[in-house]
């Protein structure tokens, strides 16, 4: 099944403005629908196309890259060996999962010189150390990352009325506490099932939730084998299993050695790294002084991490389980699980604010005479000057750390943000939003 998705316009874009000059790269983690959206593409925008799929091509085809020195050869043996006409110009060569075959990426410089065909590659773990070793990585790359699905797609799948929240968002007033409730309960569900291209078309044909569940294991038990390929030892998946726990604890930042145990500091860094760049995963650093800048106040050794895809997220808290059971499911949907999910709603927005492509900040500090601290979920930078948001999972609750932040960074703030399942209100500068409206305060 495939999906409308917003990456497809960028490709447009780039094949109007830029494939004369560039290969486009489609990164993301396993899952999230990279292949099919550039077959999509391939096949809506392009005479004939070369689909390579790296992950179960024949030798013959690998063996045709032993002639790149001679393009005309190359072109011809792919064509022979896949049956398919290349057209000067109107043509789309693809190579899936590209970081199974370096080499092919290596081409790439040469191949868009040549300036015959154009050339879309996709690939996850694209930065590990052993996909880019020995090769040099071209600079006639353009890459885009593909993020899981965003609310926005996920409510044109599914058949919800995502304009509907726009004229909310646009009328700046409260909807009402019935469709209020409402949107919220969309917004669960959206929560429950997540992004990931496979566990929406499984939603959309009507599969319960245990079975949904069983697909999103699937996706975390793939992700848990390219880890141990990356270090046999497991410490990626614990890392990567930590993450959870970890945001429950309410702590200021995540800690390796509550994952993995003390160990050599350089190597658990490596492996954080890996993590990181495998896309399942959010980091979000905290800026020790937003005054300055978000990137330039940036700590590498103060950071949260978050999935990638909150459904993901719901499965992993109950991964302990051989099956998250339908009446979980039941319960997050009617706002009833008994733990306080306030962290499972950070999830929700970490991955709103990453689908726009921003990086993630926090920002964090002590409180005056006390050994507590205050804390802003997020920090997003508007012109010169920031948006801060803080993240309740049911009402209003007490919130001094957003007050706090608005006092003392008055100069540089352009709005402050309370988000909470509750309706549109203001309390004097501090604008308290519902969930389903934070994708369009991220814009």
């Amino acid at each position: 099944m495939y999906f409308k998705r917003k990456v497809y316009n960028k490709l447009l874009e780039w094949k109007n403005l830029y494939a004369d000059k560039y290969a486009v790269l489609l990164e993301g983690a396993r899952r999230v629908g990279k292949s099919t959206i550039a077959e999509t593409f391939a096949k809506n925008e392009y005479k004939s196309y070369i689909l390579i799929d790296f992950s179960r091509t024949t030798s013959d085809i690998l063996e045709c890259f032993d002639d790149i020195g001679n393009l005309n050869i190359f072109f011809l043996r792919l064509q022979a060996e896949t049956g398919v006409t290349l057209y000067e110009h109107e043509s789309l060569i693809i190579f899936d999962e590209v970081q199974l075959f370096p080499k092919a990426r290596q081409a790439i410089k040469h191949l868009v010189h040549d300036g015959r065909y154009s050339y879309l590659e996709t690939g996850s773990l694209i930065s590990i150390k052993k996909n880019v070793k020995d090769i040099l990585i071209p600079s006639e790359e353009m890459k885009i990352e593909v993020f899981p699905m965003d609310y926005e797609e996920f409510c044109n799948a599914t058949g919800n009325n995502y304009g509907l929240l726009q004229q909310i968002y646009d009328s700046g007033a409260g909807i009402g506490q019935a469709t209020n409730r409402k949107l919220m309960r969309d917004l669960r569900i959206y929560m429950a099932v997540g992004g990931m291209p496979q566990a929406v078309e499984a939603y959309i044909n009507r599969k319960s939730f245990s079975e949904i569940d069983m697909v999103k294991r699937q996706i975390i038990a793939l992700y848990e084998d390219d880890f141990k390929k990356i270090d046999a030892s497991g410490r990626i998946s614990a890392l990567y299993h930590s993450i959870p726990a970890q945001l429950a604890k309410d702590a200021r930042k995540y800690r390796i050695t509550k994952a993995i145990g003390k160990r050599n500091n350089r190597k658990s860094e490596e492996l954080l790294y890996d993590l990181i760049d495998s896309k399942t995963v959010l980091p979000c650093y905290n800026s020790t002084n937003p005054r300055v800048s978000l990137t330039g106040s940036k700590d590498f050794d103060s950071y949260k991490l978050y999935l990638s895809d909150t459904g993901l997220f719901v499965t992993l808290m109950f991964i302990d389980r051989q099956v998250t059971e339908n009446d979980i499911y039941a319960k997050l949907l009617s706002d009833k699980l008994p733990a306080n999910l306030g962290y499972l709603y950070e999830n929700l927005v970490a991955q709103m604010i990453a689908s726009t492509g921003r990086e993630l900040y926090y920002h964090t500090w002590e409180k005056n005479g006390s050994t507590h601290y205050y804390e802003v979920d997020f920090l997003i930078s508007e012109g010169s000057k920031l948006n801060a948001f803080e993240i309740k999972s049911s009402g209003y609750g007490k919130h001094e750390s957003i007050k706090e932040f608005g006092r003392k960074f008055s100069q540089n703030i352009n709005k402050t943000y309370l988000i909470s399942q509750k309706d549109v209100e203001k309390e004097e500068n501090l604008l308290l939003k519902p969930f389903y409206l934070m994708p369009f305060l991220v814009k």
